[in-house]
């Protein structure tokens, strides 16, 4: 689960190589610490937000601040938002795959595995498609299997998939700890709600369409700026950039002395526009 507050935001803002007048876009804006630190070197930010309730702080927090576009957009329509905007050829772009600590801590949409009494949903954008609770109580063996193995690579993926159908015959499963329960003792808790939320997500999708929105967007020379928290995420940005014959430059938290648990994993990659 990428529970975080911002591990690259100083290193990632610098190789974002933000100019004075410079067009940004900050594709997951979170709780705005990317933005402030683009403003606060001269640029121009189009600022991007899924999560309705982490939109309206953003709107408040900017309000007044002619230099910001706050939309509550998914970062998958990224081109169209831009054109929408009037936000022409860009500088740069960054993504920031984790989630916030607003969302883990007080969201109430069963993020975290150790958030027990929450309902199990996970949607980013509330009230808007299928909930984590709907996949594990609908899905058959097989595509339970399937997503986990595909979304979090567990080794137990099968046996997960197993305990949840055998579980749910007997209790409709509702909250996190519903999940847990069933879940029994196989399998990491972390991995299998990190594929719940992907799946419910369409993370992968969504990245996709994002990083070639963003390629669309971007001037020659421009950058996409990418931090992800776990390995298929990575993949996913570096096989984007093996197909735009792009080099990719990665940076690693430990090489900033970076020692919290839950960050140690995240990589940040810098794409250059040729």
């Amino acid at each position: 689960m990428s529970i975080h507050t911002p591990v690259f935001l100083e290193q990632a803002i610098n190789v974002l190589q933000v100019t004075e007048g410079g067009l940004y876009i900050d594709a997951t804006t979170g709780e705005g610490g990317h933005t402030r630190q683009i403003l606060a070197r001269g640029g121009r930010v189009l600022a991007l937000d899924w999560d309705s309730a982490q939109y309206q702080k953003l709107v408040n927090q900017f309000a007044g601040t002619a230099q910001v576009q706050v939309v509550l957009s998914n970062f998958s329509t990224i081109e169209k938002v831009a054109q929408e905007n009037q936000f022409g050829l860009v500088d740069g772009v960054l993504f920031d795959f984790g989630l916030s600590m607003e969302q883990i801590a007080r969201s109430g949409r069963g993020f975290s595995f150790k958030a027990n009494a929450e309902p199990l949903d996970m949607r980013i954008h509330e009230g808007e498609g299928t909930t984590a609770a709907d996949i594990v109580n609908s899905y058959s063996l097989e595509d339970l299997y399937t997503m986990f193995a595909k979304n979090s690579e567990d080794v137990h993926a099968h046996d997960v998939a197993e305990n949840i159908v055998r579980s749910r015959r007997l209790n409709h499963i509702h909250t996190v700890g519903d999940l847990k329960q069933a879940m029994g003792q196989v399998g990491s808790f972390a991995r299998i709600f990190q594929a719940l939320r992907i799946e419910v997500n369409h993370e992968f999708e969504n990245i996709r369409e994002g990083l070639a929105g963003a390629w669309n967007l971007l001037k020659p020379e421009g950058r996409i700026v990418v931090i992800t928290f776990h390995s298929l995420e990575d993949r996913m940005v570096k096989q984007f950039a093996k197909e735009k014959g792009c080099a990719v430059q990665k940076v690693k938290p430990a090489d900033f002395g970076v020692k919290k648990s839950f960050e140690r994993s995240a990589m940040l990659r810098i794409i250059v526009k040729n």
